[in-house]
């Protein structure tokens, strides 16, 4: 039987930079900060639906703010839920790094 440790499932470390590998003339990528009041929001929950509202993925922000998705080409919504408040936006991306700033704010 194998033992699975809380470091064996947690997501990647959203403010590392790519891995080597990731070849941007093929992959898509959604990097961005979460910021209120101008400033970063460490922690918030960060979710990728796809153009049906479907959930696909969930990171939570580094320190610094940061989150990142790989996807396919096309329009999605991603929403950061954080203790600052909640904020959504309808991206259309393209194959390379696809840069968002998502504001969050009391409901």
């Amino acid at each position: 039987m194998s033992t699975v440790t809380a470091d064996s499932c947690a997501a990647p470390d959203q403010a590392a930079p790519l891995p080597a590998g990731v070849d941007l003339e093929k992959e898509t990528v959604i990097a961005g900060t979460v910021v209120a009041d101008g400033g970063p929001v460490s922690g918030a929950y960060v979710r990728l639906l796809d153009a049906t509202g479907e959930f696909t993925a969930e990171v939570v922000t580094s320190g610094e703010g940061a989150f990142r998705f790989f996807a396919a080409p096309g329009t999605w919504t991603v929403r950061a839920l954080s203790r600052a408040g909640n904020g959504d936006a309808e991206v259309s991306v393209e194959r390379g790094v696809n840069q968002v700033e998502l504001a969050v704010a009391p409901d």
